[in-house]
């Protein structure tokens, strides 16, 4: 346990800073989930929208450093592959 002014100030910090990073994967995993769902029913178009509205928050998930930069450009190139091939 924390004994120290600081360490206790920054165990509080880290889980401030734990739920908040938690909401942004949360939220991240929705728009992911919304592309997923639209490329299993097979409208390209729907597809290519929503991958539209989650590549910005993917974007900002590695600027707000929830995700690593590759891991973002990874997810982002298959899934425009898969909403590709749908055509």
């Amino acid at each position: 346990m924390a004994n120290s002014p600081q360490a206790k100030k920054r165990a509080r910090q880290n889980e401030k800073r734990f739920q908040v990073n938690k909401a942004r994967r949360s939220r991240i995993r929705t728009y992911l989930r919304r592309v997923e769902e639209a490329i299993a029913s097979g409208d390209k178009d729907a597809a290519g929208a929503a991958l539209k509205a989650a590549q910005p928050e993917l974007m900002r998930g590695v600027t707000k450093g929830v995700y690593h930069k590759n891991t973002v450009a990874r997810k982002m190139s298959r899934l425009s592959a898969r909403v590709k091939a749908l055509g």
